[in-house]
């Protein structure tokens, strides 16, 4: 009898989320299922980890089919790190992580704690996917997209994904039957035109909101922000050596060691 995989289910909204708790539902249908998350919301954390701090983690009972569930009181990646070195007996075979409540597409990835928790699996060599939805509501309908999480994780399980890459997806806010497919794409240049709304508090002291829009700078049609608006779901293969391969050669041109 083949044994079932091993499954490392992380997040970044909480692991009360319902986002996560429909990963978790989709992912007891494929395999023995592990969870990590967040004791509370580290949304935009990145890829920060807790060094000047403890840190504590409990046993909770939220599903009764999971054995081994954990909330922790660091960031999706402490999460992982803490899942790998302490309560996992070995590698696991997945780590997925989300659903998250609101796009992590474009240059979101890099704010992400959701792709950032996916990329420290990355970084310890475990195949892994951060999912997210276009919908930030707390109440957002996960149903829609279950299938196409199993059909996805599936595959990755399958095949593999090439040495050092992770997967992006990002789900359009869509009934199932609305959605027109999943497209592999590239990120959008997108960024944020951000600002800083200033207040001040009843005492007199100024405090300060970030606020800003979203700009999408690409007009291209192979991008994740022209499938998500175009009702695909997009899929971005990102890659944690962020060397510029591209500009060695520009940079070599320079004098930098004549005298």
């Amino acid at each position: 009898m083949k044994k079932k995989p091993l499954i490392l289910v992380t997040n970044d909204d909480g692991i009360t989320a319902p986002g996560i708790r429909a990963l978790i539902s989709v992912m007891k249908e494929i395999g023995e299922v592990v969870v990590v998350a967040p004791d509370s919301p580290q949304s935009a954390t990145g890829h920060a980890i807790t060094i000047n701090s403890t840190l504590f983690i409990n046993k909770i009972d939220i599903d009764p089919e999971i054995e081994t569930e954990y909330s922790c009181s660091g960031t999706p990646v402490d999460c992982v790190k803490f899942a790998v070195n302490e309560i996992l007996k070995r590698k696991p075979d997945l780590c997925v992580s989300g659903v998250n409540h609101g796009s992590n597409s474009s240059i979101n990835v890099i704010y992400s704690g959701t792709m950032s928790a996916a990329v420290e699996a990355g970084i310890e060599g475990i195949p892994a996917i951060g999912f997210s939805l276009l919908d930030y509501n707390w109440n957002a309908d996960f149903e829609p997209i279950k299938a196409s999480i199993k059909k996805i994780t599936l595959e990755v399980l399958e095949n593999g994904l090439p040495e050092g890459v992770i997967l992006n997806v990002n789900f359009p806010k869509l009934k199932e039957k609305d959605i027109k497919g999943i497209k592999v794409c590239r990120q959008a240049k997108a960024m944020w035109q951000e600002r800083f709304d200033k207040r001040q508090t009843p005492h007199g002291r100024d405090y300060y909101w970030l606020t800003g829009e979203f700009v999408n700078l690409d007009n291209g049609e192979d991008t994740d922000e022209w499938a998500l608006e175009h009702g695909y779901i997009s899929v971005v293969p990102v890659q944690f050596d962020l060397t510029a391969h591209h500009a060695m050669q520009t940079l070599n041109s320079w004098k930098l060691n004549n005298d």
